[in-house]
């Protein structure tokens, strides 16, 4: 598509073009990617140039010298601009490295049909994961995405099992692995230096209603709000639903409604549980049992889960306790304890605790469990260049994620226990559970292919 001729998509259309994405084949390229970008590095392309990916993303891939920034995507021109202009003065004393200017584009599909884009970086509203990692994947492109990948544990599956079926490379751009206490609470664990493991808990932040208009208006000219809106319910425009103009740091209001997000259960429950499955080694795996119960905000147009409290069993016995409070987690075991708190705060850098001094002393010998510690940007470019699996790939990212829609569907459904099969990633014998792994109805026609 030539970016001068864009036209805004109709969601029927949309629709279409999502499900033959999902059946195209994917066929990895015959040549070694990362000879797109200028001197043989890592082409990447920004999807999504918000909060998240202007203020850590894209700062984060300056650092590493074997890739280049080639373009920006968003469908607010301001934003979008924001990024152009950050990634040409990046680049700016070394024009070898910049390729001759970033180049810009308001539809997503445009930039996945540059044949010299290696990689592309998405950083959108949730709503959006799914659909432009699976269009990506089906232009041949590997993807690093931000958390949570998904709204659904349906399109969990799909897309994980089009990434294996393409060898495409997949990151979850979560930096918790990347965090020195997380990744040595988390060896420690896996190497039995807190004897059996027996329970787990970990906590995300309080999430905050700040009073803010909820009146409809035109929405501003910068935004193609059609196009924002994409596979969700066609709705008027109020700006507690997407973000504040012409500002690319506060909060985004999005985070805090259905039809776009799950809210911190998924937004910090894929950070934290990714550590506790890590130190479990049921990150590929899941529960056998959940039980949640939880609180939806009332607002107009705020309506994500305000509190909650979910408990999961695992077919070894190990329990797991995730509810809304300080961001932490915590393993125990029958010889000991281990604990990390999250603490955002230079001055008060994350703090691990056990409940022996001399099990965060203990050597990890040559023969035991070892974890690269890394970047996660730099570990999913490393892996673009080898074809390596990154530390968190597309399985452990589904099985993370869902982990967390497990509990938000226990919720929905009054509280209940609920047994899992997680081989089959089905509810055995509850037809009401199982019609909620697909999500909402209007995400039926894209989500099932």
């Amino acid at each position: 598509m030539n970016p001068r001729s864009y036209s805004a998509p109709t969601r029927r259309g949309f629709l279409k073009a999502a499900s033959a994405a999902v059946a195209a084949p994917l066929i990895l390229p015959s040549r070694l990617l990362g000879a797109n970008g200028p001197g043989g590095k890592i082409a990447v392309g920004m999807i999504g140039m918000g909060r998240q990916a202007y203020g850590s993303n894209l700062a984060s891939f300056f650092k590493i010298p074997d890739c280049v920034v080639v373009a920006v995507c968003d469908v607010d021109a301001w934003r979008m601009e924001q990024g152009r202009l950050a990634v040409d003065k990046a680049y700016a004393k070394n024009a070898a490295a910049g390729g001759g200017g970033c180049r810009t584009y308001r539809d997503f599909r445009e930039l996945l049909a540059q044949k010299d884009i290696d990689a592309v970086m998405i950083s959108t509203p949730d709503h959006w994961h799914a659909p432009m990692t699976l269009a990506a994947f089906a232009a041949g492109k590997d993807v690093a995405l931000e958390k949570p990948i998904t709204r659904t544990v349906v399109e969990g599956r799909m897309m994980a099992d089009a990434a294996a079926r393409g060898k495409r490379v997949f990151r979850v751009d979560s930096e918790f692995r990347s965090l020195e206490p997380m990744h040595r609470a988390a060896e420690l664990v896996r190497n039995g230096r807190i004897g059996k493991l027996k329970l787990m808990r970990t906590g995300s932040p309080k999430e905050v209603f700040p009073n803010e208009p909820e009146d409809v208006t035109a929405p501003p000219a910068d935004l193609d709000y059609d196009l924002w809106l994409g596979p969700a319910p066609k709705v008027d425009y109020i700006q507690k639903r997407v973000h504040a103009p012409r500002d690319i740091r506060s909060r985004p209001g999005w985070m805090r409604n259905l039809d776009y997000c799950d809210g911190m259960i998924t937004n910090w429950g894929t950070h934290l549980n990714d550590i506790a499955q890590w130190g479990a080694g049921t990150e590929r795996t899941g529960p056998v049992e959940v039980k949640a119960t939880g609180t939806f905000h009332a607002g107009k147009v705020w309506n994500v889960l305000e509190q909650f409290d979910a408990w999961y069993r695992f077919a070894n016995g190990v329990e797991l306790f995730y509810q809304m409070g300080t961001p932490h987690v915590y393993f125990e075991g029958d010889k000991g304890w281990i604990r990390v708190n999250y603490v955002q705060d230079e001055l008060h850098p994350d703090k691990l605790e056990a409940s022996d001094p001399a099990i965060l002393k203990a050597k990890i010998g040559p023969e035991e469990v070892h974890f690269p510690l890394r970047g996660e940007k730099e570990d999913f470019i490393d892996c673009v260049k080898t074809r390596g699996r990154t530390l968190e790939d597309e399985e452990v990212g589904q099985r993370t994620t869902s982990l967390c829609h497990l509990a938000h569907i226990s919720v929905k459904l009054g509280g209940r226990k609920l047994a899992w099969d997680p081989e089959k990633e089905t509810f055995p014998g509850d037809d009401a559970a199982n019609a909620l792994l697909r999500g909402p109805a209007w995400r039926k026609p894209w989500a099932i292919g």
